[in-house]
């Protein structure tokens, strides 16, 4: 049996290229950079800050095709807690529900009685 030459004989060690530790790199935020200095967690939700009025009346369907109800709402918290707004809302509502409004000082235009066959 011939034995290995030595020439090709290495040493493991020689081969081997220390490999230093990698510093991790923020990324910069993406998109118009709202969140600048916050971390959020990957799929969290965030709201933007709202509030709470509950519906005190009903007044009527309002829009070109009556996709809107104008209801009566009193604001239950915040700067202008106890006022009573008037406001369109989209979608179902009743009597006693609670809405949460972004803002609280602009008030929808009356609704005026004309219609159709009137």
């Amino acid at each position: 049996m011939a034995e290995p030459k030595e020439e090709n004989k290495k040493p493991e060690q020689e081969n081997k290229v220390e490999e230093k530790p990698k510093e991790e790199a923020k990324e910069a935020p993406r998109g118009r950079g709202r969140d600048k200095g916050k971390e959020e967690k990957k799929g969290a939700v965030s709201f933007s800050h709202a509030f709470p009025a509950k519906v005190e009346e009903i007044i009527g369907r309002t829009g070109t095709r009556g996709e809107a109800i104008q209801v009566r709402c009193r604001v239950l918290d915040g700067r202008d807690s106890n006022k009573i707004l008037r406001r369109n809302v989209r979608g179902p509502v009743q009597k006693g529900d609670v809405l949460m409004l972004r803002e609280t000082e602009i008030e929808a235009r009356p609704l005026n009685r004309g219609g159709r066959g009137a």
